[in-house]
Parts: structure tokens; C-alpha cells; sequence
């Protein structure tokens, strides 16, 4: 497969490659390397992005919807705008990466390395975030009602006033987490780790 004179496949050398707009949905991309590639507003739909390497690619506006991006490095990629709704993100690393804009809810996140990303006023409800690192993260505010951050590294991260209720929060690292405010009905907290955690009611707890 070639588009715009780019050879299109599995471990293709993408790298700064400009394919703005392209149409590369259910495309076969795993291992390939597309870092600082411009796919802003293609359509890569359902397209299989195993493993492949998307660090600090232009992605704005894309079309990721469905497709497969387990393990991928998207590290310092722009992905304001991006549709990724039903996309599997397990294992993927979006450190450091411009969420703004994006819709996560339903989004498979589980294990993914989310340090660095400004995710303020993104909407993560019901969204898969078991194991996922979130060590630090600026989550004030946030709607994280019926989210699955089972395991999840949440030390030190800020979730005040964030909506957790029916949250999975079991075996959850919130050491030193502030949650002031935050409301936590029906959430699961069975083996969650709380030493030095500012609770809802301001206490901090033992």
C-alpha cells in the first residue's frame, strides 16, 4: 500500500513523514515508526497501531477511533482533538502528550503511563485506567465517576473536588494524595494504600 508516496505497513519507516489528511483506515502499522510524522486529521480508524512509535507525531484532529494502539509510544505527541473512542491504549505511553480536547470516556488505558499530561477538563468517566501511572497528576475537578483505576499509582495526586462515586479505587496507591472535597460514594477502596492521603473532610489520613 502507498500513500502520498510513503510505502504503508507493517514496520514502515514513517518517521516526519507528512500524511495530513490521509485516509488509512484499518491500515497495518504495527512497529511502525512514525515519530514526528504530521498525521493531523487523518483517518486512521480501526487502523492497527501495535507497538508502533508515534513520538511527538502531529496527530490533532485524527481519527483514531477503534483502532489499536496497545503499546504504542506517543510520548510528547499532539493528540488535541483526537476521536479515540473505542481505542485500546493498554501499555501505551503518553507521557508528556497534549490531550486537550480529547474525549477518553470508555477509553482502554489500563497500564498506560499518563506522567506529564495535563489531562484538566479532560472527561475520563467510566474510562479503563487499572494500572495506570498517575503519580502527581493535577486531577481536580475531574470526572472520574464508575472509573477502573484498580492499581492504579495515584501518589500525590491532586483529586480535589474530583467526582470518584462508583470508582474502582481497590489496591489504588494513594499515599499523599489530596482529596479534599472529592465525593467517594459507592467507590471500592479495599486495599487501597491512604497513609498521608487528605481525605474529603480534610483529615489527613493515619
Amino acid at each position: 500500500m502507498e500513500v502520498n508516496g510513503y510505502k504503508i505497513g507493517p514496520g514502515a519507516n514513517l518517521s516526519g513523514a507528512n500524511l495530513s489528511g490521509v485516509h488509512l483506515s484499518g491500515a497495518n502499522l504495527i512497529f511502525a515508526n512514525l515519530s514526528g510524522a504530521n498525521l493531523s486529521g487523518a483517518n486512521l480508524s480501526g487502523a492497527d497501531l501495535w507497538r508502533a512509535v508515534l513520538t511527538s507525531a502531529k496527530l490533532e484532529r485524527a481519527n483514531l477511533t477503534g483502532a489499536n494502539l496497545t503499546g504504542a509510544n506517543l510520548s510528547g505527541a499532539n493528540l488535541s482533538g483526537v476521536h479515540l473512542s473505542g481505542a485500546n491504549l493498554l501499555g501505551a505511553d503518553l507521557s508528556g502528550a497534549d490531550l486537550s480536547g480529547v474525549h477518553l470516556s470508555g477509553v482502554h488505558l489500563s497500564d498506560v503511563n499518563l506522567s506529564g499530561v495535563n489531562l484538566l477538563g479532560v472527561d475520563l468517566s467510566g474510562v479503563h485506567l487499572s494500572g495506570a501511572k498517575l503519580r502527581g497528576q493535577n486531577l481536580s475537578g475531574a470526572d472520574l465517576s464508575g472509573a477502573d483505576l484498580l492499581g492504579a499509582d495515584l501518589l500525590g495526586a491532586d483529586l480535589r473536588e474530583a467526582d470518584l462515586r462508583e470508582a474502582d479505587l481497590r489496591e489504588a496507591d494513594l499515599r499523599e494524595a489530596d482529596l479534599r472535597g472529592a465525593k467517594l460514594s459507592g467507590a471500592k477502596l479495599s486495599g487501597a494504600k491512604l497513609s498521608g492521603a487528605r481525605m474529603p473532610d480534610g483529615r489527613i489520613h493515619d
